[in-house]
């Protein structure tokens, strides 16, 4: 039996904008595999081209060149009709949850419905189990002005699955909320993509939601992906600058030159920062270095968990003398 098709691929993707003689390039060759199943981040700064990138996905936009792909048919190159049949499959939330203010809860999830030509008694049921499915049941005649900013985007969450959508986009779709809503947020995603299969798209400039959420994660800046990933490779060893400075205003686990200054002239010894996980056997490094002399302490970093893999850093204070210090930091660099 041949394999599925991904979800989503991109191949030697650009995007150019054009006004007047003025080009500015919103994405530039961008190969990207998204299987069937995840939940796959995209991080960048503003300016970075991430709703550009989800644009072309549901094509609202049309790339410039190369082609994309939607569980192995053409998005792009083909007629408009075939493109909304596609569009279909695809449903999307938004930053601003995009609710009609007339409608009621129901009445927003129920719209998809009527546009797809569901039958009335149809759209009703469907309706309930969605609304049941996020948890706003006893909201489904309340109007969006009488829902808080975390009952608006499930309201949201709802509409976009109405049609059953084997994708789904979640553009920005924490940045209004809370932490507490945006954590309540997530968990339903994460339970969407457990107990319907669906593959979700998370866009995003907020490094704890891909942590939250995310299998992969690419890193996209100037247009361009400089890292893709697991989650956990980027999250234990940053390989790009740009994914490096998201990490760290997740961790805060390395410091920064004035705090290095400052420890410096707080602690005798070398200072060292060594980046920990489950193979590294830092442990063991450092068992041996008490055997040959040297002491140490921890005095900046953290260490956690995850995707139930451990990884951090931590920056140690040796003294000891000097040969004996060397060898250690050699080691610890050879782990």
């Amino acid at each position: 039996m041949s394999e599925q098709p991904p979800a989503v691929e991109f191949r030697r993707v650009g995007k150019v904008f054009r006004a007047g003689k003025r080009e500015h390039a919103a994405l530039t060759d961008i190969d990207l595999r998204i299987e069937r199943g995840e939940i796959f981040g995209v991080i960048g700064y503003s300016g970075a081209g991430k709703s550009t990138l989800v644009r072309l996905v549901n094509g609202l936009e049309k790339p410039t060149s190369g082609t994309i792909e939607i569980a192995g048919t053409p998005i792009t190159g083909v007629a408009e009709a075939e493109v909304r049949r596609l569009r279909r499959d695809i449903g999307m939330i938004f930053q601003q949850f995009n609710l009609f203010r007339s409608r009621t809860a129901a009445g927003n999830v129920e719209y998809p419905l009527k546009v797809a030509g569901w039958p009335r008694a149809k759209r009703k049921a469907r309706v309930a189990e969605l609304l049941e499915f996020v948890g706003l049941a006893e909201k489904a005649k309340s109007y969006p002005d009488q829902l808080s900013g975390g009952q608006k985007q499930r309201v949201g969450i709802a509409r976009a699955l109405a049609t059953s959508p084997a994708l789904l986009l979640a553009d920005e779709a924490t940045s209004a909320l809370d932490p507490e809503t945006t954590r309540e947020v997530l968990k339903l995603l994460r339970t969407i993509n457990a107990e319907l299969g669906v593959t979700i798209v998370v866009i995003t400039h907020e490094m704890d939601v891909i942590r939250a959420v995310a299998d992969r994660v690419a890193v996209l800046a100037e247009g361009r992906i400089v890292e893709l990933a697991r989650t956990f490779d980027v999250f234990a060893a940053p390989r790009s600058a740009p994914a490096r400075a998201f990490v760290q205003t997740v961790l805060h686990n390395r410091p920064g030159d004035g705090e290095l200054r400052t420890l410096g002239a707080r602690h005798p010894g070398r200072l060292v920062t060594v980046d920990v996980d489950d193979g590294r056997g830092v442990g063991e490094a450092l068992a041996a270095a008490v055997r040959a002399g040297v002491r140490f302490e921890v005095v900046y970093g953290g260490v956690g968990t995850l995707q139930d893999k451990t990884f951090g850093s931590i920056t140690l204070a040796l003294d000891g003398p000097d040969p004996a210090v060397e060898s250690v930091i050699a080691e610890l660099g050879r782990r």
